[in-house]
């Protein structure tokens, strides 16, 4: 059966060549289960597989998939995907780690999308608002927001004054007054190539758990005076994580009306 996603023309955007690193490395340890976290199926396929229908549907013609704990099943999973490769990585290090270990695949690409591998409700057509709005502004990084109703659980978004991007607080992190924030970021996440990767080689690993963030990559840019954009486009029912067997079946019930909506042209 066909996905949701709409097939885009890689033109509307520009002739720049863009890259996609879908972070795949992590177990899941809540989901009950030895398999890889993005192995789960949702509406009959693997989690992970609508996160690079996604990527490609938005125009990306080069896939970066980290991988990790169990990456035998899913390199055989994504052997037949063209236009895909691998990155290790071989310690669970964090979000920021598992991106840099992917900066050889990634080649020369000029935008690269990041991506979490566990969030298939992703929709192409805020990937290519994304990409769009990132290159006409020149960004050295980009994000997709959301405005939810229980943001309890995800890092906030911070504006300034004139309302530009200020900086990811994290939940533990947030004061009352950020806690109030309903922007949140759902990990969509675009970059300036040579902006992304020199910021990872210069993180510092988090104080609690050792660990490199990639939510710390927007705030560095920023200080350095680079300029860090904003789309306020994802759906709020888009932003459901699956941490929990109760959430993949929450997940799963939405792709399969979307597919259902789809078949008779109702999605566009």
């Amino acid at each position: 059966m066909q996905t949701p996603h709409p097939t885009t023309d890689a033109s509307i955007c520009s002739d720049r060549v863009s890259a996609a690193v879908i972070l795949a490395a992590g177990k899941g340890t809540r989901m009950d289960s030895d398999l890889p976290k993005v192995m789960h199926m949702v509406a009959g396929r693997p989690i992970l597989d609508w996160v690079v229908d996604a990527a490609e549907a938005a125009g990306v013609t080069r896939i970066v998939l980290v991988v990790g704990y169990g990456q035998e099943l899913v390199r055989e999973a994504m052997a037949d995907r063209k236009g895909v490769s691998f990155a290790e990585q071989t310690e669970q290090l964090g979000t920021g780690h598992a991106t840099l270990c992917a900066e050889s695949e990634v080649g020369d690409a000029d935008d690269v999308l990041v991506l979490a591998g566990d969030g298939p409700l992703i929709q192409s057509s805020v990937l290519v608002r994304l990409l769009a709005t990132h290159r006409e502004a020149s960004a050295a990084a980009s994000l997709a927001t959301a405005c939810i109703d229980e943001p309890t659980g995800y890092g906030r978004i911070v504006r300034d004054s004139a309302g530009h991007f200020a900086a990811i607080v994290e939940q533990k992190n947030a004061t009352d007054e950020q806690l109030r924030i309903c922007e949140v970021n759902p990990s969509y996440y675009c970059f300036d190539r040579k902006s992304l990767f020199a910021s990872l080689h210069g993180l510092r690993p988090d104080d609690t758990g050792g660990e490199y963030y990639l939510t710390d990559v927007p705030g560095i840019l920023r200080t350095q005076g680079h300029h860090v954009g904003l789309l306020d486009e994802v759906p709020q029912e888009d932003v459901l994580s699956i941490n929990t067997l109760q959430q993949l079946a929450k997940v799963d019930e939405i792709l399969r009306n979307r597919l259902a909506q789809s078949a008779t042209g109702g999605l566009a």
